[in-house]
């Protein structure tokens, strides 16, 4: 893939992929845990497939110590997909794409719990200002519907549980990204198989053409392809650069909210978004995390 393409252009496409999901999955007539493990399903056949042409084996004589971190964290992924789906459901696509985005600063506040790491001044200004930033999606005065509230939660707990997953991956040490991210993938299955049979059920029969074309897209280009290209790219490039990089999702996402598909913004809600990309991503780009 690196002949075709290089590990810039795979990051910057695959941002880009990443941030045009929701409104493939506002096409998909199916519950959000359904379409979580469809996604989950697709992407593991094609990342297999993917490690088995470019012959990288899993070393699970070295890894094994770790599956059970592996597994936590596919399930953490499951539920994250879950409650992002809905997100998209209940609010527009760049504000549950904006309180998605709170991730890094929950892994900023409880990175010092788990690592004994100091929070520093900067660290808790760029908490402050982000969550400030919540505040004002939220909405102020009378800006907020309950509707708005609902999806706003979702993505929040999208986050929490993307957070658990960034901090379980710094317990994995043995298990390369790919290799990480296919053992997820399975781990997802397994947990949602019995989630869906006892919620929504099977329902893949009551989806018109646009709905297969629209999972189809969703499970093997934003999942599968976007993986395969997103963690070729990260052993290749510093830190800072993934960082810059990687919020071209929100803001690919926030346009076509509100160019494609027409979705409002307020003023409050547009500082509020700009409060948390900007200052998360002052965070991430200091010298002691691109070390």
């Amino acid at each position: 893939m690196n002949k075709i393409m290089t590990p810039r252009m795979m990051l910057i496409a695959s941002m880009a992929i990443f941030g045009t999901l929701g409104p493939f999955v506002r096409n998909i007539s199916v519950s959000s845990g359904e379409l979580a493990l469809y996604r989950a399903i697709m992407a593991t056949g094609l990342v297999g497939v993917f490690l088995i042409v470019t012959k990288q084996k899993i070393p699970f004589e070295k890894i094994k110590k770790e599956v059970p971190l592996l597994l936590a964290s596919g399930v953490a992924m499951g539920i994250n997909w879950i409650l992002l789906f809905e997100a998209y459901k209940h609010t527009t696509i760049s504000v549950a794409t904006l309180s998605y985005y709170f991730a890094p600063v929950i892994v900023t506040i409880v990175c010092p719990l788990l690592f004994k790491e100091k929070l520093t001044g900067k660290q808790i200004v760029c908490f402050i200002m982000s969550t400030l930033g919540i505040v004002m999606i939220t909405g102020i005065g009378d800006m907020g519907s309950g509707s708005n509230i609902i999806g706003i939660l979702f993505g929040l707990g999208a986050a929490v549980f993307y957070a658990t997953v960034i901090l379980l991956n710094k317990f994995i040490k043995n298990v390369e990204g790919l290799h990480r991210t296919f053992m997820q993938f399975i781990a997802a299955v397994v947990t949602l198989i019995p989630y869906v049979m006892l919620t929504s059920g099977v329902t893949l029969g009551g989806m018109d053409s646009v709905g297969w074309i629209n999972l189809l897209i969703v499970g093997l280009v934003h999942t599968g392809i976007t993986y395969c290209m997103y963690f070729s790219s990260l052993k290749e490039l510093p830190g800072q650069k993934v960082a810059i990089l990687s919020y071209i999702d929100p803001l690919v996402a926030v346009v076509i909210s509100v160019t494609v598909l027409g979705e409002t913004m307020t003023l409050w809600q547009v500082i509020g978004g700009l409060l948390i990309l900007g200052f998360t991503l002052w965070n991430e780009i200091s010298p002691k995390n691109d070390k």
